[in-house]
């Protein structure tokens, strides 16, 4: 068990911090030691940098909420989890070699026979899955999905899954190609000229959700009448501010929401579309690495590389 954990230091720096050996444990605590973590990309890049609100200037600072891993003990009044156990803890405490959890926390058991590697992004996932459930998305809804990070990779998923017809957009193409093999129904690459056409031609919209934070979004929305009556703007991107036309809602009684985080209930239907194959995970993974390796990563997410898109931490000694 790796007794350190993650932390930005200061502005665009990572470090490793002690975390001691675990605790005593309370009688309904269990203690966890991690596999695998995945990188939430917006919200880490956004606290690295020290961006849209993010750290502001108070180093250190630890972020992430996505651990897989083995149960190693028990409190003995725990009776949801046995040694041995594997899951998904989802509690917003960066990336740690090891964690003690409430057995009431926000976990969820991942069972034998599927790939528990890749529920270290059930984080963004649920992120995802959330938005998608609280907005009421439904068969036959038209849904557009502006960026291709891995939220708005996942809801595109999730839309897709709950039987909407999904566009998204992007500006790199190898994401745009990955959610087309996945199902997605419609992908654009905003670089295109005719983009802009096929969006309006696509329209109008029953639920646009901002995964980009693109600044002129609202206004394009607004003023090519995208939005369908009643509609609904989820608003995913991370913003200091938000402003839009007062026309956007008011012509067609649409509103604008936001969704953040998820619940124990989310992880349970998570994890049933993963068993079935309904969201795919594996093949927007594209970095597995060793702890280790966690400057080369971070300063790949601080640069804005292109090719980093899911990624996971390996944390075994041999990795």
């Amino acid at each position: 068990m790796r007794q350190v954990g993650l932390e930005f230091v200061s502005r665009g720096k990572v470090g490793i911090r002690d975390l001691g050996p675990p605790p005593r444990l309370k009688s309904t605590e269990i203690l966890l030691e991690t596999a695998y973590t995945g990188i939430t990309n917006g919200t880490e890049r956004h606290a690295f940098l020290s961006e849209q609100g993010y750290s502001q200037g108070r180093f250190p600072c630890q972020h992430g909420y996505q651990h897989v891993s083995k149960v190693v003990a028990i409190g003995q009044d725990v009776a949801h989890f046995e040694v041995d156990d594997w899951v998904f803890y989802g509690a917003y405490v960066g990336h740690n070699g090891w964690n003690v959890a409430d057995q009431n926390s926000l976990l969820v058991k991942l069972p034998a026979g599927i790939d528990r590697k890749f529920c270290a992004l059930f984080g963004v996932a649920g992120v995802a899955l959330r938005s998608v459930r609280r907005m009421n998305v439904s068969h036959g809804d038209n849904v557009f999905v502006a960026g291709q990070g891995p939220i708005g990779y996942f809801v595109a998923q999730m839309a897709r899954v709950a039987g909407a017809k999904v566009t998204v957009t992007d500006q790199l193409q190898n994401r745009l190609d990955t959610a087309k093999n996945n199902g997605i129904h419609i992908t654009l690459n905003i670089d295109d000229k005719e983009t802009e056409a096929r969006l309006i031609e696509g329209g109008p919209y029953n639920y646009v959700f901002d995964c980009c934070s693109a600044g002129e979004l609202l206004s394009d929305l607004y003023q090519n009448r995208m939005l369908a009556y009643g509609g609904t703007v989820a608003m995913m991107a991370v913003r200091d501010m938000v402003s839009y036309p007062w026309g956007l809602l008011h012509g067609v009684e649409a509103r604008i929401e936001t969704s953040c985080h998820f619940d124990a209930d989310d992880l349970r239907v998570l994890l049933f579309l993963y068993q079935q194959e309904l969201v795919k995970i594996p093949s927007m993974v594209s970095h597995t690495v060793s702890i280790d390796e966690t400057a080369r990563i971070y300063q790949m997410l601080a640069d804005g590389n292109p090719d980093l898109f899911g990624v996971i931490f390996d944390w075994s000694e041999n990795a």
